[in-house]
């Protein structure tokens, strides 16, 4: 049985055997991981809303 993917031509097109199936099934899994990390890595470097009005920014100073 021969299984055609959509790859980068640096790897194989034609998958042969239960061993290379599995491969290419542990690689779609680590590019999903790898595309999660990216997602939360650019989420996290949005810039944080700016507080509305006076909350927080007044400091009580009686002791």
């Amino acid at each position: 049985m021969s299984l055609s993917i959509n790859s980068p031509s640096s790897m194989p097109t034609n998958i042969d055997s239960g061993s290379s199936l599995k491969v290419a099934v542990m690689a779609k899994n680590q590019q999903k991981v790898e595309g999660q990390m990216a997602m939360q890595l650019i989420e996290a470097a949005q810039p944080q809303p700016q507080p509305v009005g006076n909350a927080g920014h007044i400091i009580s100073t009686k002791a």
